[in-house]
């Protein structure tokens, strides 16, 4: 007789979701505030469960920051910035929503809690608590950029080559931040 084999879901076998902390989250009736992040960018959704499928009621992405004079890249200071602007393209949601980091790791301090951390400071109600260390983490990255400059030139041009390129000064980063922030 032959045995029955168990197939998972396709998603499941392609490492895409997993469905155990899928289903809880939707189980939550809360909307997800849904962080994804690639190699080079940063998508954010607010997405409500419903039976024929999941409803996205906002989408930002860190392509939208160059509207603000700031250049597309998969860092912390492009998190906080794409969380902000969600939270300014959903602000007529009242209702509280729930962070799904998808397959990432909860590190604290991370791009998906610093997202989070953006759209809090936006003005949206998200479950939970997002404190970002700022004595270990400068959300624009100047003053890393300014001790890495000292310590070892190398590195900082390997690591700040496309601000550099761009004719953007790596150690005032904080100062084109906060200037993009405001007009968010």
């Amino acid at each position: 007789m032959a045995s029955i084999k168990d197939i998972k879901f396709r998603r499941r076998r392609e490492s895409k979701t997993n469905y155990r902390k899928r289903l809880a989250l939707v189980k939550s009736n809360m909307c997800r505030i849904v962080v994804r992040k690639s190699n080079k960018r940063i998508m954010g959704q607010i997405v409500k469960y419903e039976e024929r499928g999941d409803k996205v009621l906002a989408y930002a992405g860190s392509e939208e920051l160059k509207k603000f004079n700031w250049q597309s890249r998969a860092n912390r200071p492009t998190a906080y910035l794409t969380g902000l602007l969600l939270a300014k393209k959903a602000k007529s949601l009242s209702q509280e929503c729930i962070l799904d980091i998808g397959l990432s790791q909860p590190v604290k301090n991370s791009i998906p809690f610093v997202f989070a951390k953006g759209c809090v400071d936006g003005g949206l109600k998200v479950n939970g608590s997002f404190d970002i260390d700022a004595k270990v983490y400068d959300l624009s990255g100047s003053n890393y950029a300014k001790e890495l400059k000292e310590k070892d030139p190398e590195k900082y041009k390997k690591e700040y080559s496309s601000y550099i390129k761009a004719k953007i000064e790596p150690e005032s980063l904080h100062i084109l931040f906060e200037e993009v922030k405001k007009k968010i």
